[in-house]
């Protein structure tokens, strides 16, 4: 709500002065990329540098992967954005993806080291109204994954306004929300999921972002 996005104004110094560059940058990071970060790497063996508490060993992505609709666990996956090579940009991420008919997978990383997403089987666009499938499912890692699937009570799965990426929705709160410039968002439970707020503070500042789609 525009309630909201006021409100949250007032966080932008304290986001964009916190550090944006975690340790493991310039490592091997989230995976191979694509597009405007060129390559790529199946979804199902692609490693994250940055360690899970829980499971140290264990990477992020190949957890996720048994999550997904079948057809989908042995897809071939690529980087389509990403905030450490690409800058912390909304309308960037949309550019990246405007050509594309693939679901996606968006993981985020906030300034106190938490990590979730959301996963769609239809891009993320710019859209007057929400859009998506029962197939959308919110997730988290806190420090155990979480994955969060469609309760049927509405089809509030996805919007994306210039200025708002919105995921989840019910009663004027959303699942999982980032503003125009990535830096901040927020998460609550909402009708669409049943979820947990994915951040612990429920508004939080992104220091990586990685938006993930079918080769």
């Amino acid at each position: 709500s525009e309630g909201a996005r006021v409100g949250l104004r007032h966080m932008v110094g304290y986001c964009r002065a916190t550090p944006t560059s975690p340790p493991w940058v310039g490592k091997q990071g989230w995976g191979t990329s694509r597009g405007c970060c060129p390559g790529q790497a199946s979804l199902q063996t692609a490693a994250l540098s940055r360690e899970l508490p829980a499971s140290p060993s264990e990477p992020i992505l190949p957890q996720l992967g048994t999550h997904l609709p079948t057809r989908l666990r042995q897809q071939p996956w690529s980087l389509l954005y990403c905030t450490a090579r690409d800058g912390f940009s909304l309308r960037t991420l949309y550019r990246c993806t405007n050509q594309l008919s693939s679901p996606a997978l968006l993981l985020i990383r906030d300034t106190e080291a938490q990590v979730f997403g959301a996963f769609s089987t239809s891009p993320i666009h710019v859209s007057k109204c929400f859009y998506g499938t029962g197939e959308t499912f919110l997730f988290s890692f806190s420090p155990e994954l979480k994955v969060f699937r469609w309760t049927g009570r509405n089809s509030f799965f996805l919007k994306g306004d210039v200025d708002l990426l919105m995921v989840g929705g019910g009663s004027g709160k959303f699942g999982l929300w980032l503003d125009g410039d990535l830096h901040h968002g927020g998460s609550c439970p909402c009708e669409t999921f049943n979820n947990e707020s994915l951040s612990p503070r429920g508004e939080f500042c992104v220091q990586d972002l990685e938006l993930w789609g079918l080769d």
